[in-house]
């Protein structure tokens, strides 16, 4: 099958050379012309190091050329350009060809999740499936055993999507929640940016089990009420992403935090890591989302004022930890994760 990946990053690339591991004509699109001419002239992507680009993997700036044969358009690209990317695609897609967003993150406006974006944007008929879990591009590319997560409304869009990325080195999972799949990708990046903040300012293994797991229990409130299910932040999109995300050298938002753990200001830290940290604007997002639906999430909430309000980070850890004493199961509920 003829498959387009819309987004030229280090994700967009991976992706890329999996499709074409599986058998697929793969496409990598890119708005930038100086960008497509070194990755063609290069076979290269600087944010993959050591990791070629195959001759038949075809780069190209022309929209229309990589929408119009294509019989599934993979959305990569990062979450600000997201809405730009679909609404320039809108009357190019082939009837019929699914669309699978792989970026992962929440609308920094609007608080928009990826998947309502794209259908407000193509039409409600179109086939429509989120994929997300653990799967940083740099070990993707070098075909490191990987598991992710593939969400549909249409469980059967979900298996199709399956069908297309599943391999001996990139197992896929199905699931029709969404909203669970979508919102654990783009939380476990204020979790993780807030992870890297601790361990800039020196805490332990213990801060980070704790941030980690009253984390995954913030993710849970907003997925509920939001209408998903807890059971999918336990999973790959949830704890599975919130792990690699926290702990893993590849994480730009961990990179990100530990620079203004060590006091680098919140702009110069995104400068340096070079890339774009998602979780920065996940925090707004989650602060927004939190408010309006009157949800406590104090450790997102702290990361939002650390981020967007010149918080100092150590008056941020000891306001979480000053909070009143609670139980950590409320109610008396016995499920897996509650306030």
């Amino acid at each position: 099958m003829n498959i387009s990946v819309f987004g030229s990053g280090a994700w967009g690339t991976a992706i890329a050379l999996l499709l074409r591991d599986n058998g697929h004509e793969a496409t990598i699109w890119t708005k930038f012309g100086v960008e497509a001419e070194i990755l063609r002239e290069t076979r290269k992507n600087p944010l993959l190091s050591g990791v070629a680009i195959p001759e038949d993997i075809n780069i190209t700036t022309d929209i229309a050329e990589a929408a119009k044969s294509a019989g599934a358009v993979i959305i990569a690209v990062p979450s600000y350009a997201v809405r730009v990317t679909v609404e320039a695609l809108r009357g190019m897609i082939g009837e019929g060809s699914v669309v699978i967003c792989m970026s992962k993150g929440i609308e920094k406006d609007t608080a928009s999740l990826f998947t309502g974006i794209i259908r407000g944007a193509l039409g409600e008929g179109t086939p429509i499936a989120a994929v997300s879990g653990p799967t940083h591009a740099e070990e993707v590319a070098r075909r490191i055993p990987t598991a992710c997560v593939s969400a549909s409304r249409d469980l059967e869009v979900a298996e199709r999507v399956q069908g297309l990325l599943m391999n001996e080195y990139f197992r896929v999972y199905t699931s029709n929640d969404v909203i669970g799949v979508e919102l654990g990708a783009a939380l476990k990046n204020v979790i993780a940016l807030s992870a890297g903040i601790c361990d800039g300012l020196g805490f332990g293994d213990n801060t980070l089990a704790m941030l980690m797991t009253r984390g995954l229990a913030e993710m849970a409130d907003l997925c509920v009420a939001m209408g998903g299910r807890k059971e999918t932040l336990a999973g790959l999109a949830g704890l599975g992403d919130l792990i690699v995300t926290c702990m893993s050298r590849h994480s730009r938002n961990r990179r990100a935090g530990v620079l203004i753990g060590k006091g680098t200001p919140v702009s110069g830290a995104m400068k340096e890591v070079g890339a774009v940290v998602e979780g920065y604007y996940a925090a707004k997002s989650a602060w927004e989302l939190s408010s309006t639906m009157g949800i406590e999430m104090p450790i997102c909430a702290e990361a939002y004022k650390v981020l967007y309000e010149e918080k100092d980070p150590l008056e941020a850890i000891k306001g979480l930890m000053g909070r009143s004493g609670k139980s950590e199961h409320d109610r008396g509920e016995e499920t897996w994760v509650t306030r």
